[in-house]
């Protein structure tokens, strides 16, 4: 097995973007959303609009994972119609780039790292924390990490977090965050005009869907059982990829639509690769190919949302009930 280094040298050959690709994805991504969208909009039987509207919600999470790759320098990196259209969509989406890329960075430097509140992921408490921690803390904390909060997320991750409550306490600083309320109220109200089919199939249901999916998906990928984290000078970049982020497997339709984002130990390992190119660099690197699996099935979803706290002496995520009969 080649060390920390050695598999970062490896994955570099993983690490450029076939600049036609990218073009390819970007394009073919924003024309089936746009498309969508608009059947959604237009006056035909419910059954194709609501399908409609549906499909653009999945079409428009690979659409933010190509948005996520611009953002990280690996893909479409200099061009100005390209970064145009997507920091435009980034902003609409509740997810503007000032914001997004600053807690982005900060999740990818501290993957795993600290405990608590951690700009750009949920948050995390040990279990000898917790037991310190305040009624108020304690109760915000479970919010946090609660099924109902993934299912709203479009309000309580996107709305509040991503963007009011970032501008509310630095306005200058996260500006963009008050500009994406401004545009995406903006948009809701001009599609109101249109009609009431066009807010609802057009903004509220493609906005609710995504939301909670990707909310969840960034959840699972570093929240799942056989997690392992190491915090202080025992932190290293490589083992948190590995062992601190998860393979979400899916089935070949589900990897198109959330952008490969499954293979997110192969993404933390290296940010730089493309999208389309993690399962060839998963392929490509023996090291790789034994992650922690989970997946989209309910049994798995449920046991994901249940992990509450991280006792270092178990060395494990576990439930409430179990830190409660540990106490």
């Amino acid at each position: 097995m080649r060390s920390g280094k050695e598999l970062l040298i490896a994955s570099r050959q993983y690490a450029s973007e076939q600049r036609w690709k990218s073009w390819w994805h970007f394009l073919s991504t924003l024309t089936l959303a746009l498309a969508f969208l608009v059947v959604a909009c237009l006056d035909l039987p419910l059954g194709i609009c609501v399908v409609s509207s549906i499909l653009a919600s999945l079409v428009m999470i690979r659409l933010f994972i190509i948005y996520h790759d611009f953002m990280h320098g690996t893909i479409l990196s200099g061009s100005v119609v390209a970064g145009g259209v997507l920091k435009l969509f980034g902003t609409l989406v509740l997810s503007p780039p000032h914001i997004w890329k600053h807690s982005h960075d900060e999740h990818h430097k501290n993957n795993a790292r600290h405990f608590g509140p951690v700009l750009g992921t949920f948050p995390v408490m040990s279990t000898a924390d917790y037991a310190k921690a305040s009624t108020g803390e304690r109760f915000y904390y479970a919010l946090s990490r609660h099924p109902v909060t993934f299912l709203l997320a479009y309000f309580t991750v996107f709305f509040w977090d991503m963007c009011l409550h970032a501008f509310l306490i630095n306005p200058k600083k996260h500006f963009d965050g008050g500009v994406a309320i401004v545009l995406h109220v903006s948009l809701a109200v001009a599609l109101s005009f249109i009609s009431f089919q066009a807010l609802i199939l057009g903004l509220l249901m493609p906005m609710a869907i995504i939301t909670c999916l990707g909310s969840y998906l960034f959840y699972a990928q570093h929240n799942f059982p056989g997690m392992i984290r190491h915090e202080g000078s025992e932190w290293d970049h490589v083992h948190a990829a590995l062992q601190s982020s998860s393979f979400m497997q899916m089935g070949s339709v589900m990897h198109w639509f959330t952008g490969n984002i499954g293979y997110h130990h192969v993404h933390h390992l290296n940010a730089k690769i493309p999208f389309y190119r993690l399962p060839e660099a998963m392929a490509g690197i023996e090291e790789l190919q034994s992650p922690t699996v989970t997946t989209l099935h309910p049994s798995d979803v449920i046991q994901c949302l249940r992990l509450k706290l991280w006792d270092p002496v178990a060395n494990r995520l576990m439930t409430f009930s179990e830190a409660a009969e540990l106490a």
